[in-house]
């Protein structure tokens, strides 16, 4: 079956997580996608153990169901390849800085002026609109400025720290999709493309914000900034006397089941913990019973009661142990596959299940270059012109 995305063509000029993540996504629900390349290659494709050169897992992760081209786009012919390419595209998405695209006459207009109706998404640090417009951004840097690491302070830990795992680039990039997918339906109902910005900072800070300006939301405010219950010490996983385990009682009627189970049912009569309101200002006496309960029993059996009681609950992984995670076999999830040059791998499925445009895995992540002369043929180039392209290093050709 054909993906919800199918017939949509995109020019993938991005790089390292972000951008990549959210075009991945593109090409698992049926888009063509070519992600356009320098002869450096992303840098992901040197990050872990590889193979081949530039064929690791980071970036075997990240790039599947793409082609790729390499252009070099500061030269005349490689910026005339790409303008040729956008004539037939539908989106071209680009993680390059607002002036560098402008220093390679690839800003917007350039871009409009030989398809009107292309949806042009630019993701990167700050929106231009702002005095941080150009500064170069990162993961790390933009958790630290929209507050991540003091979070994870005031909730407990030694000092500031980043999450461990790429949280900016990952909820950023959804972002992006998501607008793309939104533009190409209004440009269905007025015919044309546009262009979109969807800068990190102004992004993470909203999803931060939400949570945690809390009582200054009101002017003047009304109380302090933090969720506290995202913010108590002992929101973590709860030790049991032989390991951990993950426990969310949240209405009333799981705690009024859990204080029986712990042996403490007159607790549901005591007023700090009657509704959802009160149980939020005592949220620290409250978790700190909660962990001290735990700790009394095995992990296997407090599942057990839980579960009986309905109370949510689950098992803490550690990642080897949730590649092993018996749902994820049920579903699907995780599957041995077969790269046409880096041999088996465990890829990791599309996460969403559709009745009808059912998305799937079109290919495998592409070697640098590896599908040029496909692109370029399929863009109006004789075979003379590409094998002069290549030959003035202008592309290459990947294939083996």
């Amino acid at each position: 079956m054909a993906g919800p995305l199918t017939g949509v063509r995109v020019i993938d000029m991005t790089a390292v997580l972000m951008g990549p993540y959210a075009t991945q996504i593109m090409g698992d629900m049926g888009a063509d996608v070519i992600k356009v390349e320098s002869f450096a290659g992303d840098t992901t494709r040197h990050l872990g153990h590889a193979r081949h050169p530039g064929m690791g897992p980071m970036f075997m992760h990240l790039n599947r169901s793409k082609r790729g081209l390499v252009l070099d786009l500061k030269r005349p012919a490689g910026r005339a390849a790409l303008l040729r390419l956008a004539e037939g595209a539908d989106v071209l998405i680009h993680s390059l800085r607002a002036r560098s695209m402008a220093r390679l006459d690839l800003a917007y207009p350039d871009l409009a002026a030989v398809n009107p109706r292309l949806i042009y998404c630019s993701v990167y640090g700050y929106g231009e609109g702002g005095r941080y417009a150009g500064k170069p951004a990162y993961d790390d840097l933009i958790q630290g400025a929209a507050a991540i690491p003091t979070l994870y302070a005031r909730a407990g830990a030694d000092a500031p720290r980043y999450a461990p795992m790429a949280i900016a680039d990952r909820v950023v990039g959804l972002h992006a999709l998501s607008c793309v997918v939104m533009a190409l339906y209004e440009r269905e109902r007025r015919g044309r493309g546009q262009a979109i910005e969807v800068p990190m900072f102004e992004t993470m800070a909203s999803l931060v914000l939400s949570d945690h300006m809390y009582d200054e939301s009101f002017e003047p405010p009304a109380g302090g900034t933090g969720y506290p219950r995202l913010l108590d010490p002992d929101r973590r996983p709860y030790p049991t006397s032989d390991g951990h385990i993950c426990v969310l009682c949240y209405t009333d009627g799981h705690w009024r089941k859990f204080f029986a189970l712990a042996g403490k049912p007159e607790l549901t009569d005591d007023p700090r913990f009657a509704s959802i309101e009160t149980r939020t200002k005592h949220v620290v006496t409250l978790n700190r019973f909660l962990a001290d309960a735990l700790a009394e029993r095995q992990t296997g059996e407090w599942l057990a009661l839980l579960a009986e009681a309905d109370i949510p609950a689950m098992a803490l992984h550690s990642v080897e142990s949730l590649r092993a995670d018996p749902h994820l076999a049920d579903v699907g999830l995780l599957e041995l596959v077969d790269h046409p040059t880096e041999g088996r791998l465990r890829a990791i499925g599309v996460p969403s299940n559709w009745s009808e445009t059912s998305p799937e895995i079109s290919r495998q992540a592409p070697r640098l270059g590896g599908d040029s002369t496909a692109v370029l043929a399929e863009a109006g180039y004789s075979d003379a012109e590409i094998a002069a392209l290549i030959a003035d290093g202008i592309t290459l050709d990947g294939r083996d």
